[in-house]
């Protein structure tokens, strides 16, 4: 219902000897209790509604230059924050986020991070996708198994911007869980996991030492086969990234004798977690799922 419509009713309503409450209760909350009663106050005193001149104080603050000074700084399309944009106005930070929020119908967004894909980068995950695309039916992508390795740090994991804990002072916050311990040196664990449409694999925890070739094709390449040939019988792919241990001559040859198919190294493109459900989604779930409180050393 339109705002002429609404005070229409009200200006019949209340000449025809109702009051502010029944009106306010016949609209549904349609309008303010105060504003009919405003309303109705302007009818006893003009016989009409007029609000050609909004009610209160005119803008002081969030005056129409203002706003536009705001409107200008936005778009410059460079990454600003509201209490900048106020000391430089002298304005106050709220009166800087009504602004934005209120009068330009502005929503603040964190700036996202993602790999650097150069030139090089784009036209092999084009030539990776239409590869994909003429060589693979439907129904043979749910067998492709994918692996990724991912080091978890025993301090855990938490998110400095979003996580919270809210309390009526900083010692109180504190005593709540609000102070998050890291070690100087901390330990970290190198982890290796396959996943395809059928579920997970066994993890493979690379302890000690640094992950070559050789630790490569001895302690993970054979757990990936038993899974793959369990799942999906002498009918399915392995997927590996660009790793030094995966690139390897003597890795690409066991792959080569062993698995029924392998997308070989120069096929995988370079920065492209968003093509491995491990990198995509399936780590930070990993991770999250962790009762870090628990872990106490490696």
């Amino acid at each position: 219902m339109k705002s002429k419509d609404v005070q229409g009713i009200v200006l019949s309503k209340y000449e025809n000897g109702e009051n502010p409450a029944k009106i306010f209760r016949d609209l549904n909350g349609a309008v303010s209790h105060i504003a009919i009663k405003r309303w109705c106050k302007m009818i006893t005193d003009t016989g009409s509604i007029n609000l050609s001149t909004p009610p209160g104080r005119p803008r002081t603050v969030r005056s129409a230059a203002a706003i536009q000074k705001v409107k200008n700084r936005v778009k410059q399309k460079k990454p600003f924050s509201a209490r900048k944009v106020a000391r430089d106005f002298h304005m106050s930070d709220r009166s800087v986020r009504h602004i934005l929020k209120d009068d330009l119908h502005l929503r603040p967004y964190k700036v996202v991070i993602e790999p650097r894909l150069t030139g090089v980068h784009k036209v092999k995950s084009l030539a990776f996708a239409n590869w994909v695309r003429h060589t693979f039916r439907k129904e043979e992508t749910l067998r492709i198994l994918f692996s990724d390795e991912k080091l978890f740090d025993i301090d855990g994991i938490y998110n400095s911007q979003n996580d919270r804990v809210w309390a009526a002072s900083r010692s109180e916050a504190d005593n709540m869980g609000g102070i998050k311990q890291r070690g100087k040196f901390s330990t970290k664990v190198m982890v290796w996991l396959g996943v395809c449409s059928k579920g997970t694999t066994p993890v493979v925890i690379l302890d000690n030492g640094s992950v070559n070739h050789v630790r490569y094709i001895n302690e993970v390449l054979p757990v990936a086969l038993r899974y793959g040939n369990k799942q999906f019988g002498n009918d399915w792919i392995f997927q590996q990234d660009g790793a030094t241990a995966h690139t390897d001559h003597l890795t690409q040859k066991w792959c080569c004798d062993n698995s029924p198919a392998f997308i070989k190294k120069d096929r995988w493109p370079p920065n492209s977690p968003d093509l491995n459900p491990l990198d995509y989604c399936i780590w930070d779930e990993f991770a999250n799922a962790i009762k870090w409180d628990r872990v106490m050393s490696k």
